[in-house]
């Protein structure tokens, strides 16, 4: 196999990932609290020939050396975690984060931990009448200790603080403390994995304190949580379209140049001499 088909083919399975990305963007466009993908390539390693001699003809003035590149590949494939445009919804349960945090949920009852900045949570009844904080595919809400979001029976509605304390309102006005939904920031974000449901997760492998940590909203860090808000995708669904032209225009080119090529070694073949 020559340079040129070698370099169209690695460069067409880096844009074909590409092409996945954003596509997988463009479907979650009013996905809430979804954070965009995007990759980041590099040329691959270039070599520099030097052709002989014979080639210095009077009159030539192409240079002798030359360099052959080997196409580019996908480095990094990253999520972009910036603000998303909040929208007013005034349900009760719906809670947008603004700021640089994830709201952190259970994904099972051994302990495990995802994190997510989708805060359209609903309420499920557990066997007791009582009903649990939880997202809208039914992972229950992480309060600071450790424990879920219970709101008893007897409370009429809740308020959720914007440094994510959950107060229970009864029909008499009583407020009942119920807790504070669990926030965190992620110390090193490129490390989270995109997993199923909208949630990020650490690595298996991974100690959970090397990821994330554990924050307080409050004005100092600027996190802060809004009630009967939804945070909506971050995809500009503009510049979407316009980086999905860019990269079909890239892997035309490196098909087409891997069609010239497998072209030209036909032809060599059927030389006779």
């Amino acid at each position: 196999m020559n340079g040129s088909m070698i370099n169209a083919m690695v460069s067409m399975n880096g844009l074909q990932v590409k092409l996945d990305m954003i596509a997988d963007n463009m479907a979650n466009a009013n996905t809430a609290g979804y954070k965009r993908k995007q990759g980041s390539f590099e040329d691959l390693l270039t070599t520099l020939k030097q052709q002989p001699q014979g080639f210095a003809q009077p009159g030539r003035l192409t240079p002798l050396g030359l360099n052959q590149g080997w196409g580019s590949r996908l480095v990094a494939a990253r999520t972009d975690f910036a603000q998303g445009s909040l929208q007013q919804t005034d349900q009760p349960y719906d809670v947008a984060l603004t700021g640089d945090a994830l709201f952190e949920v259970m994904t099972d009852g051994a302990g495990g931990r995802a994190y997510t900045r989708d805060g359209a949570f609903q309420t499920v009844l557990d066997g007791e009448g009582n009903r649990i904080l939880t997202t809208q595919n039914g992972y229950p809400v992480s309060a600071a200790n450790g424990t879920r979001i219970v709101i008893p029976a007897a409370e009429r509605s809740v308020r959720i603080e914007r440094d994510g304390r959950v107060v229970g309102l009864s029909d008499g006005g009583a407020e009942t403390q119920l807790g504070r939904i669990a926030v965190v920031r992620a110390i090193k974000p490129e490390l989270l994995e995109q997993t199923a449901d909208n949630l990020f997760a650490v690595p298996a492998g991974m100690n959970r304190t090397d990821v994330v940590e554990d924050v307080v909203p409050d004005a100092g860090n600027g996190i802060a949580l809004k009630q009967g808000f939804i945070e909506q995708s971050n995809v500009n669904m503009t510049d979407e379209m316009t980086e999905l032209m860019s990269v079909q225009r890239a892997y035309q080119l490196s098909a087409r140049a891997l069609t010239s090529s497998d072209t030209m070694m036909g032809l060599a073949n059927n030389l006779r001499a």
